[in-house]
């Protein structure tokens, strides 16, 4: 019993480690393009941004009587 284990385990492992990176493949090639994106633009663009989007949905303060 504990042999069939074994070579389960052991096909698994292999299946694990051949499969993985390929599998893994695609999700890299669209991490690295969208931080590929995220770096072309400048970075005063990314906070005056920032600071558009704050200004739109600040909080308004709480009115007191």
């Amino acid at each position: 019993m504990i042999r069939i284990v074994l070579w389960a385990l052991a096909a698994l492992y292999l299946l694990l480690v051949g499969l993985w990176p390929p599998a893994l493949a695609p999700v890299a090639l669209a991490l690295s393009g969208g931080a590929t994106l995220i770096a072309a633009v400048p970075g005063v663009v990314w906070v005056a941004l920032g600071v558009i989007a704050w200004l739109k949905r600040k909080p308004t303060p709480a009115k007191t009587a």
